[in-house]
């Protein structure tokens, strides 16, 4: 019975491991892939710690700004999410065939669009029609002071807008506004299917907010074109014009004597021909 020589084994497994043994080398890089997930894990839990930390120092003051919003401004936004995101974009921005930008045209702009029905569109076309407004008063005033909040642009004035003087008015209605809208105000055809719509039934402030904004071909007239108080001299020729009634009974469009003699001469030649038929059927 032979007794094992420990003494020669030990010297052996040192030399292995010395060598480097391929078991433990595959056990030494097992251990080196788990300690590398293992920081990766440590790491990516970190980051989110000091992303929720970051959120909590900064979410404060962010709710902070938005209670500074007022109820009108409030009330406005509700009302253009609903209404108006899909065609001007989630922050005024437009969309791009679908609807212009918001930002910089004011609440002179939300005010005429809005007032006199164009807006919301029903279809496209090439241009807004003209038609009942959807929303009330008091939501397009909630419009207003949304847009104007956050894209800025030409306010409306308050208090009487015709107290301009009338002759002056007439004076600047005739050289920069009769030769779309007609020198009495009521409108005319356009290129490329446009019209400029007639003056008659709009008040001092869809007026004054079109000299502001310049919807469709009109140009834009802001207090370096036109003063307020030459806009105000405007309104009051429009407003005055239209408000005065037309002597003689029909007033065919106030085009002028062009048109009341091309109406006379149909008229009056078609009833004449027709009596002249009349009488010689009879004989």
């Amino acid at each position: 019975m032979s007794i094992p020589n420990t003494q020669s084994d030990a010297p052996l497994d040192e030399a292995e491991s010395a060598s480097g043994n391929p078991v433990r080398r595959a056990r030494a890089r097992r251990r080196s892939k788990q300690r590398r997930r293992m920081a990766n894990v440590a790491g990516l839990l970190l980051a989110l710690v000091l992303t929720g930390a970051t959120y909590s120092v900064f979410a404060p003051a962010q709710a902070a700004e938005d209670d500074n919003e007022s109820a009108a401004e409030a009330a406005g936004r509700q009302l253009y999410e609903h209404s108006c995101i899909t065609c001007h974009g989630s922050n005024l921005q437009g969309v791009e065939g679908r609807g212009p930008s918001l930002i910089g045209v004011g609440e002179a702009a939300v005010y005429f669009q809005v007032h006199t029905g164009r807006m919301p569109l029903t279809r496209q076309s090439s241009q807004g029609l003209d038609k009942p407004a959807v929303f009330s008063d008091e939501e397009i005033d909630q419009l207003m002071a949304y847009v104007q909040a956050n894209g800025g642009g030409p306010t409306l004035p308050s208090g009487d807008l015709r107290d301009g003087d009338l002759a002056a008015g007439g004076e600047l209605f005739r050289l920069n506004c009769a030769s779309c809208h007609n020198f009495v105000g009521e409108g005319g055809a356009l290129s490329s299917g446009k019209w400029a719509p007639s003056l008659r039934d709009a008040n001092d402030r869809t007026i004054y907010a079109a000299m502001l904004s310049g919807p469709e071909n009109m140009p834009v007239f802001g207090d370096n074109q036109l003063t307020p108080e030459q806009k105000r001299s405007i309104i009051n020729y429009v407003q005055t014009v239209a408000e005065q009634a037309d002597p003689g009974g029909a007033g065919v469009g106030r085009i002028g004597p062009v048109a009341e003699g091309l109406v006379i001469w149909v008229v009056g030649i078609s009833a004449l021909m027709f009596g002249i038929f009349w009488m010689g059927s009879k004989a």
